[in-house]
């Protein structure tokens, strides 16, 4: 874990490996939330970047006999 200072103006400075190993690049949008005690910071994904995730997944669906 790595310990970083908060500026007068309560900027912080992401670490350097946290920052590559999560892709996060310069103007990214981050989700910021306190969450039990604790601040959490989670990337946000641009839209696009989620076409196709579910390629090839099974949308036939068993419905009740009641509801046809």
């Amino acid at each position: 874990m790595t310990a970083v200072t908060v500026s007068p103006t309560f900027l912080i400075v992401t670490p350097k490996e946290i920052r590559k190993s999560m892709g996060i690049v310069a103007a990214q949008k981050v989700h910021v939330t306190a969450y039990q005690g604790r601040i959490e910071m989670i990337p946000l994904q641009p839209i696009q970047s989620l076409r196709g995730f579910l390629k090839g997944i099974d949308t036939s669906v068993t419905r009740a006999g009641d509801r046809l």
